[in-house]
């Protein structure tokens, strides 16, 4: 090898190494934390697939009790073109959906609200309307039912979607949530917003909640879940079919027609649905803020 060679060879650029990363073996305690994730996901997914399955069968075949049978013998719509025949569903569908916008949006204004006065302001009994609020998660809902019945009966509401809503609009376990949020939020922010002679509300729509997207997102899911679930108010304030939510309609179906279990697997599937695809699109901005609150 001529000089010139040696010095070209020793010129050319070495070829990159191949790291290899080491695998990394998973410890006991995390094994035993995957294996029972696992099972838990599997226990509550049979309910759907159940659900998804018994949807899909003839009544005949749904109706047989002796024997489980996972996948339908006789693959069948009629419980879904029942429900498309019958307009009733649909409308029961409408009210959840209308019912359940109009909760989400009035707690989400009064809680951010009243979590952003108790995070930055001080004022004489803070302490004690905090703690008013705190008490009120030991109060059950079903203990409220009787004066909250009468208030909307002598609002006038009864049987209308203001009297669905207002009622369920009161959350102070998401005025907690989004205090404590807000709480960690660094004040250096507000106050270059304040330089620039932002007043509150432009703070806390222009500063405060661009930052708190995960735990908005993740207390409006919550509150439209919820809402869209509850079944005891919805059940004594709306007398009308008409006006009836889906949890309401399935259970006057089984009750006063019988118990047609293809058809009120398929109600059930359409109702929830809505759910599942809600959940699926927000996945990640609910677990975000659900680990934002417990970290902060």
């Amino acid at each position: 090898m001529t000089a010139a060679q040696a010095t070209s060879v020793a010129a050319a650029p070495s070829e990159p190494r191949t790291v290899r990363r080491r695998f990394k073996r998973p410890t006991v305690g995390a094994v035993i934390v995957y294996v029972a994730a696992t099972v838990l996901a599997v226990f509550w997914l049979l309910p759907l697939l159940w659900a998804l399955s018994t949807s899909f069968k003839t009544e005949a075949d749904a109706s047989l009790g002796q024997e489980i049978r996972w996948i339908p013998e006789t693959w069948s719509l009629d419980g879904y073109k029942v429900l498309f025949e019958r307009g009733d569903h649909f409308t029961w569908m409408l009210n959840s959906t209308i019912v359940s916008v109009i909760v989400t949006v009035l707690t989400l204004v009064l809680c951010t609200t009243a979590a952003y006065g108790f995070s930055r302001f001080d004022f004489p009994g803070k302490n004690f309307l905090f703690g008013a609020i705190i008490a009120g998660l030991m109060v059950p809902g079903q203990a409220l039912i009787i004066p909250l019945f009468d208030l909307v009966n002598a609002l006038h509401m009864g049987g209308t979607y203001w009297g669905l809503a207002l009622p369920q609009v009161v959350a102070p376990v998401m005025v907690f949530i989004l205090k404590r949020f807000f709480d960690a939020i660094p004040k250096d922010y507000e106050e270059a917003a304040k330089l620039d002679g932002a007043g509150h509300f432009r703070v806390l729509w222009n500063v405060i909640l661009p930052m708190s997207g995960p735990i908005i997102a993740a207390v409006a899911i919550f509150t439209f879940i919820g809402s869209w679930n509850n079944y005891l108010w919805p059940l004594l304030v709306a007398s009308d079919p008409s006006m009836m939510t889906l949890p309401v309609g399935l259970q006057v179906v089984a009750g006063g027609y019988g118990l047609f279990y293809a058809q009120n697997m398929a109600a059930a599937v359409l109702g929830a649905a809505p759910l599942l695809i809600v959940f699926l699109i927000f996945q990640k901005r609910i677990v975000e803020g659900v680990a934002g609150v417990g970290l902060k």
